[in-house]
């Protein structure tokens, strides 16, 4: 668990307000063990909380380099903290996700790169994913 001055510390790291709800919206992100869609963030949230704050604040995150999107074949939009390293001029996600076929939760293998790859001429890449489909290991059989 994220500890409430590291919250308040990554938040003006990043140049953002202390709302309840950016403050909560971390947390949640931060104690995640996988990558959290927004209705699974929406349900961890207090019920009063209005769901276009939520959104926005995601937005905020990503545009501030907090969160990364994570996208699979179901076009369902997960979110997970980013890196350290990550900022709004300079975002880093140069890590492999993985997506359990059993449980369907995508992990961040921060220890794992996307292997370089060269492209053909006159293709320039804008931005790189890598997914990789299996089973966890809690879905491994025993």
């Amino acid at each position: 668990m994220a500890s409430t001055d590291r919250i308040a510390q990554t938040l003006t790291r990043h140049s953002l307000r202390q709302t309840p709800v950016r403050r909560a919206v971390l947390q949640i992100l931060a104690d995640a063990q996988f990558a959290l869609s927004g209705s699974d963030i929406e349900r961890l949230l207090p019920p009063d909380t209005d769901r276009i704050t939520l959104y926005r604040t995601l937005k905020s995150f990503e545009e501030s380099g907090l969160v990364h999107r994570v996208i699979d074949a179901t076009d369902v939009i997960r979110y997970a903290a980013c890196s350290i390293e990550c900022s709004a001029h300079a975002h880093f996600d140069n890590h492999v996700h993985f997506k359990c076929t059993n449980c369907q939760h995508i992990y961040c293998l921060n220890q794992v790169a996307i292997p370089p790859v060269t492209l053909p001429d006159k293709f320039e890449a804008k931005s790189r994913d890598y997914l990789l489909a299996g089973l966890c290991r809690e879905c491994q059989p025993a």
